[in-house]
């Protein structure tokens, strides 16, 4: 992955080549979720969160495509819980299962191989690239995509611009800095962000792949659902980490067998929505579940299950809920066209 003694790289390009290097990449090689892996994810928690993503979309689907054929794609799809999930529930509603084509969007081979075997009943395709999608209605849902994007960071120091490198010099790795035009780099893309800033944080594979879905939306209609980690502060700062058995670590070390990945910028994400005329609407996770009727649902389950059980399930929607644990770092984010008017889980 990094053989030579002395290199010096881009931070993004670092980060890419660390979790999706075709065969040291920690995507490529390792199964990162639940709990003997490094982290956990919402729909490994409970599922009744991936019910909760489903309740959404069967709703979204009535209210725009009733009675039409739509993709429902999965941006990184993990483990294939969630999908899993939302395709055991889809099938309760016959009607709305036989208008949907499943969809997994997977860079690694490995997850991919992962998620088949979970998946091995259930009549999903895979896709590594969307331009293959069918051209009808196309609901996107990515759960934790976004942050494992790669990212540039720029530092402002003594009026100067530089950007963030991560260099090898004699088999040690540390970070560095290369002098640059930033507004080179804000005519690229197309933002001016450098104002009233002395840190920027900057995802170009985000821009690429929103303006992707974008086009995708714009031609054939639908909308795009992530649920992700996320702040909205106007004022950009490092929230770049790596994770190794459920425990922070530095990300300079065991490159290839932790995980890496950053904050969702929201104030970035509007101005990215801005630029594509499209509606943003976003909201925390804990007050999208709780609108969708998630204690509810918790609740049916619970009338029927033992004293210990019951303690699980609300112990479990406790973690996704609580606005100290995922309730509030967690952010629902909604893109989709101008003239659309959807509120469900966002009021």
């Amino acid at each position: 992955m990094f053989n030579k003694k002395n290199i010096k790289i881009p931070l993004d390009k670092f980060i890419d080549r660390a979790l999706y290097h075709p065969k040291k990449g920690y995507y490529m090689q390792k199964v990162p979720f639940g709990q003997y892996g490094d982290f956990v994810t919402a729909p490994g928690i409970s599922k009744i969160f991936s019910e909760m993503v489903f309740l959404w979309l069967i709703s979204y689907w009535e209210k725009f495509y009733k009675d039409r054929k739509i993709n429902i794609v999965e941006l990184g799809a993990g483990n294939g819980e969630m999908i899993f999930q939302i395709i055991s529930s889809a099938r309760n509603y016959k009607k709305f299962y036989n208008k949907c084509d499943f969809i997994i969007f997977e860079k690694s081979n490995k997850l991919i191989k992962l998620q088949k075997e979970k998946l091995k009943n259930q009549n999903v395709k895979w896709l590594k690239n969307l331009d293959k999608l069918q051209n009808k209605p196309t609901i996107f849902v990515g759960n934790e995509f976004l942050d494992a994007l790669p990212i540039k960071q720029f530092i402002n120091f003594k009026g100067n611009w530089y950007e963030r490198y991560v260099q090898k010099h004699k088999g040690i790795f540390n970070f560095t800095k290369v002098k640059c035009n930033i507004e080179r780099v804000e005519n690229k893309i197309k933002l001016k962000l450098s104002k009233n800033q002395n840190f920027l944080e900057i995802s170009f594979e985000e821009i690429k792949i929103i303006k992707k879905l974008n086009n995708i939306i714009k031609k054939n209609n639908g909308c795009v659902l992530f649920i992700d980690y996320a702040h909205s502060n106007q004022k950009m700062f490092d929230t770049l980490q790596a994770v190794k058995k459920h425990k922070k670590v530095d990300i300079l070390n065991d490159i290839g067998n932790t995980d890496i990945s950053h904050m969702v910028n929201l104030s970035f994400l509007k101005k990215i929505t801005k630029n594509l005329n499209l509606k943003i609407k976003f909201t925390t996770q804990r007050k999208f579940l709780l609108n969708l009727g998630i204690m509810k649902r918790a609740e049916i389950l619970a009338n029927r299950a033992s004293f210990l059980e019951k303690a699980n399930i609300f112990y479990r929607i406790n973690r996704l809920i609580d606005r100290r644990q995922m309730g509030e770092l967690f952010k629902v984010i909604l893109l989709h066209k101008k003239n659309k008017q959807f509120n469900l889980g966002f009021k």
